[in-house]
């Protein structure tokens, strides 16, 4: 068993607004509406069950972050697609070279977060995999941006 010590009422409550999903206010608004003078703040930040709970709430909004982009990926993606169509040639060509880069983006936020666990020493079991593309799409985002080079070049 560890020897954690409870966090007060008034600590707890300042970390909730710190993370506050409607709290836009800064470190100092919010220390400000709780009453707590900066030297009381920075003792509890060399407290270090604040520091666990900090912590934690610091990794569950990351975690929160991650989830709605991934739940959104899909459609950014669909989206970029459908801009390759687009009436605006610059529009349909970066949003072909969006869509050619976003493997080497994957690869190297990937490589990122690996390099970043094997010095943190942690398994990661959420390191993402970069997406594939077919043979025909590659083909048709090629000729796309080749037409489009053609038609600058004229």
């Amino acid at each position: 068993m560890t020897n954690r010590k409870e966090l007060t009422k008034r600590q707890l409550a300042v970390i909730e607004d710190l993370f506050s999903d409607f709290s836009m206010a800064d470190e100092q608004a919010v220390l400000d509406k709780h009453r707590v003078s900066r030297n009381l703040y920075n003792k509890w930040l060399a407290d270090a069950s604040f520091i666990e709970h900090f912590d934690r709430r610091i990794a569950a909004a990351h975690r929160q972050s991650a989830a709605l982009i991934a739940r959104y990926a899909p459609l950014a993606a669909a989206k970029l697609v459908q801009l390759t169509d687009s009436d605006k040639e610059e529009t349909a060509r970066k949003a072909c070279l969006d869509i050619i880069s976003m493997p080497q983006i994957a690869s190297r936020k990937s490589q990122t977060e690996n390099h970043k666990s094997q010095i943190a020493n942690r398994d990661t079991s959420g390191s993402q995999i970069a997406p594939q593309l077919s043979d025909q799409t590659v083909s048709r985002l090629l000729a796309a941006l080749a037409k489009d080079q053609a038609s600058e070049g004229m």
